[in-house]
């Protein structure tokens, strides 16, 4: 694809882990939809995310998406309108991603790559890899097994503990998975529906005829 990984999912690990604000995989679902559509749009359009989110508005706490900058998004949109004549909104420029994101995702695919098992992360992702590695950090990772996986670590080997996170975090990136894929109108295998072709414009029989095999 035509992007790097700072203008997609990337990104959204600070507001997950840091910040918190979107702790269900609905709530993140959505993120890891709007915010890479977004990011292709103003990508596709030779613009950068500095005007975006590097300052905020003041009063952008009060809003009722403060997360996606509002008063910003509206301002690549006004230079839209000032260089096209054409108005758009939002929801228009979400609708313009999708069109991209999802002939790349069928690109993909013709070539070989874009369904799930392509989107599985490096084994290295999912760490503690190492028992070095977990004992390094032995009091971060026994309190989460404690406070998030529900796994008591006391009198376990560091190979039974590190075997509980990753299949924990193993199961919840399952998880995370399938939402995202639902919100994205793919099906549970990654591969764009012709439901979703069609309600986007972008039903073209060449993009069909490749997803149809993975159907």
């Amino acid at each position: 694809t035509n992007k790097g990984p700072q203008h997609d999912e990337a990104w959204l690990i600070f507001i997950d882990m840091v910040n918190n604000q979107i702790p269900t995989f609905e709530e993140k679902a959505e993120a890891l939809h709007y915010f890479p559509m977004f990011r292709t749009w103003f990508g596709l359009l030779g613009l950068c995310k500095l005007p975006w989110n590097d300052i905020a508005p003041a009063n952008n706490s009060e809003t009722e998406e403060p997360a996606k900058i509002p008063e910003h998004v509206q301002n690549y949109l006004d230079l839209y309108y000032g260089i096209t004549g054409t108005r758009m909104t939002p929801e228009d420029m979400v609708e313009q991603s999708e069109r991209t994101y999802n002939f790349q995702r069928i690109f993909n695919i013709r070539m070989g790559k874009g369904l799930r098992v392509n989107d599985k992360t490096p084994y290295r992702t999912m760490g503690p890899v190492t028992p070095e590695e977990y004992e390094s950090r032995a009091e971060r990772y026994d309190k989460q097994l404690k406070e998030t996986v529900g796994y008591d670590p006391t009198g376990k080997t560091v190979e039974e503990k590190i075997a509980a996170m990753r299949a924990y975090r193993e199961d919840q990136y399952e998880k995370l998975t399938d939402a995202v894929y639902k919100r994205r109108g793919w099906t549970e295998n990654g591969v764009p529906t012709p439901e979703k072709l069609k309600a986007i414009g972008m039903d073209l029989p060449e993009l069909l005829e490749v997803v149809e095999k993975h159907i």
